[in-house]
């Protein structure tokens, strides 16, 4: 009996197509919305960008069919609108008062985003809310006071404030690497990022100002990376997805002051 050997893929080769096929796909999209929008500038408005195009998609979507008890889903067809990409730039109050001293609080970012999710007309799509900062972070969980206590005490214990802090909590036998603020800026590229961000450090007067305002705040910024800098909330019928009990809450590691966040809402109409 004659025995077949099927023959073999070149897998770069099909790699390669599919590529291709995807490029394609993706620079005709981009091409309808640039023929709606125009060119943008992302210099023009730092706080609030818009893009919108004439596109519409139908989608089938399910619905609970109530003929029995299984709960089917049946299949409708419904044209969602105009495709929304915008971003905001929110300043959140906060709601303590002093100065900055390393005091850990909750803010409730929910009403805000509610508010600039209605405002932008969005039914579905997908909201993602970002941290703009080093020391705060974006979590979703429940906003209750005596909670926000317990999660104050929790990170502090989690990452105990360094002894050289004013903080009341400064715990005496912890040092951190970053809060030795004499031996900073460390190399040139740290140096340089000083100068991008408005301190002449080539001056010795002005790098001894930069150091005397820097925080001791090194906990600050580890609480921020096990937290995490941003969530992203589903959006159906206009609505955020999410519990009866579940807030989009701002963790700020270092304060009290006001801070910003960065609001993304991509979708349709």
């Amino acid at each position: 009996m004659m025995k077949i050997v099927p023959r073999s893929i070149h897998l770069p080769a099909l790699f390669l197509i599919l590529h291709t096929l995807t490029l394609i796909h993706s620079l005709a999209f981009i091409g309808s919305i640039n023929q709606n929008c125009g060119s943008w500038n992302p210099k023009a408005n730092h706080h609030h960008r818009r893009c919108r195009t004439s596109l519409h998609a139908d989608v089938e979507v399910g619905t609970t069919n109530t003929s029995n008890n299984n709960d089917i889903p049946n299949a409708e067809t419904t044209s969602l609108g105009n495709p929304v990409c915008e971003y905001i730039q929110l300043t959140v109050p906060t709601t303590s008062e002093g100065p900055p001293r390393q005091e850990i609080s909750v803010e409730d970012l929910t009403p805000m985003i509610n508010q600039n999710l209605a405002a932008s007309g969005m039914k579905h799509g997908t909201v993602t809310v970002i941290s703009r900062h080093t020391t705060t972070a974006i979590t979703i969980n429940e906003r209750e006071s005596r909670l926000a206590k317990d999660m104050a005490k929790y990170f502090k214990d989690l990452a105990p404030i360094d002894e050289r802090s004013e903080a009341e909590e400064a715990r005496a036998g912890v040092t951190y690497f970053h809060n030795d603020i004499d031996e900073r800026p460390e190399s040139e590229e740290e140096a340089e990022r000083c100068r991008e961000n408005g301190w002449d450090i080539d001056d010795p007067e002005v790098l001894q100002a930069w150091r005397n305002q820097e925080p001791i705040n090194a906990h600050s910024h580890l609480l921020s990376m096990l937290i995490g800098s941003s969530e992203s909330i589903p959006v159906v019928d206009g609505n955020m997805v999410i519990g009866q009990w579940q807030s989009i809450l701002l963790v700020d590691l270092d304060g009290p002051r006001d801070r910003t966040v960065g609001l993304q809402l991509t979708g349709f109409e």
